[in-house]
């Protein structure tokens, strides 16, 4: 018996150690595929959008004190204005892309913005309005800029910026709208600077087209929102506000094959234990006898489950593949254990085991952040269930009874051999007669 649990522990060891290496051969191949491929997926459709707050300024010139015998210069001084009110418009629709073994929260945005400056001074002044994109490597479609009520026709941009200087009279102000539609990746962001700012009359709405939204670290939450057919309306809304606040939306992250595999796998040596634990003890106690030999496929069964949800997640869904997998697995071990123990005990204790142990354990981790909470439950449900099975047991007797005394439940051509050769010589038709 101790010689028997030797060779499965050595077993299993063996396997645990195929996984770790098919573990380190997925995450290989999903970290080259992510550096490659989230270059691609950038120049494609964009990566993470940061829209910037405009700046404006005007200018005034100051004589300055220059040589005796040189005439007087000026010098330009700018002089920074705030935002006087933002109404701004926000449509986010979201669209996984796939490439290789990872999903991309790609997306597109809308953007409308319609910004006030006010000249509160007793003169007219030329202001500067200045306007980022949010990304360097961004397309840009549909762009309209208007100021006042003359559209601007081709603007000025310089750095990925846009320039452009405009009157205002004394005591009036301004509106200046800009739209338009691009494309992202992971997040979007609304920024007022580094600096702490003074933020007056400030709105801004987001429509999404999903419902998991969320907030990442050092952004604000909205000040209302609102349930739609399709998604949320978020509205962040302020009439004078002192912060360096930003604002920000994460999107949603849709289930990655790589690493979720790779995480499925490195986790598989505690189902196979388990697995091995139920099964020792129950064939211990049915007295069944199955040699180590048995457990070697039974671990190569298991191993084939997560071998082929690894390549086959790179061709179809994880969901489809999971399934497939999954058949397979329980497929090779309740054939193979069916003329070993019996049709029933092959389809029902040890289908069933291998069911609960390998594919519900593994199907937990589509449920992120439970997956600890249910391997605790399982060790701790194995464990009260082995207890109360064994608690009459007569352990001693269990360890000291010899082999033979266990093949009654085994069904192994050996076995049956040697019965037919003690019931010959029982009966006396294997003597040889005399010549």
């Amino acid at each position: 018996m101790i010689s028997r649990i030797a060779a499965i522990t050595f077993i299993f060891i063996c396997t645990a150690i195929a996984w770790l290496i098919l573990g380190v051969t997925v995450s290989s191949r999903t970290d080259e595929s992510y550096t490659m491929l989230r270059t691609e997926v950038g120049q494609l459709w964009g990566s993470k959008l940061s829209q910037k707050a405009p700046s404006i300024s005007y200018i005034t010139y100051q004589p300055i004190a220059a040589a005796p015998d040189t005439a007087l210069q000026q010098t330009a001084v700018a002089h920074p204005v705030q935002v006087d009110a933002s109404d701004i418009d926000v449509r986010l629709m979201l669209n996984h892309r796939q490439k290789g073994l990872l999903w991309y929260s790609t997306y597109r945005v809308a953007f409308r913005g319609t910004y006030r400056i006010a000249n509160a001074d007793a003169e007219s002044r030329r202001f500067t309005f200045a306007f980022a994109f949010p990304g360097s490597n961004a397309v840009y479609d549909k762009f309209h800029m208007t100021i006042g009520s003359r559209e601007v026709q081709i603007p000025a941009i310089t750095s990925g910026e846009i320039e452009e200087s405009f009157e205002i009279p004394a005591q009036s102000s301004e509106d200046i709208t800009i739209s338009f539609v691009s494309n992202g990746m992971d997040s979007w962001w609304y920024t007022f600077g580094q600096d702490v700012s003074q933020i007056r009359n400030f709105s801004l709405v987001i429509h999404t087209n999903f419902d998991d939204i969320d907030f990442p670290e050092q952004s604000i939450s909205p000040t209302s929102k609102q349930r739609t057919a399709d998604g949320w309306d978020m509205h962040w809304q302020y009439s004078s506000l002192l912060s360096d606040i930003r604002i920000g939306i994460a999107m949603p992250k849709k289930l990655n094959p790589g690493p979720w595999v790779s995480m499925v796998t490195y986790f598989a040596p505690v189902s196979l234990f388990l697995f091995f634990f139920m099964l020792l003890i129950f064939t211990t106690m049915k007295k069944i006898s199955l040699h180590p030999m048995h457990y070697f496929f039974i671990s190569a069964a298991f191993f084939s489950f997560h071998l082929l949800l690894a390549y086959l997640v790179d061709h179809i869904s994880v969901h489809l593949a999971f399934i497939i997998a999954s058949i397979a697995s329980i497929a090779l071990v309740v054939s193979y254990m069916r003329p070993i123990v019996g049709a029933r005990f092959a389809l029902v204790e040890i289908g069933g085991a291998q069911f609960i142990y390998l594919i519900l354990f593994s199907y937990t981790f589509f449920f992120r952040g439970y997956t600890g909470l249910t391997i605790a439950i399982s060790c701790v449900a194995t464990l009260f269930i082995v207890m109360q099975a064994t608690a009459r047991l007569n352990w001693e007797e269990l360890f000291s009874r010899d082999k033979a005394q266990w093949s009654p439940g085994f069904r192994n051509p050996v076995h049956r051999s040697e019965k037919r050769q003690d019931d010959t010589t029982a009966t006396g038709k294997g003597e040889q007669q005399p010549g």
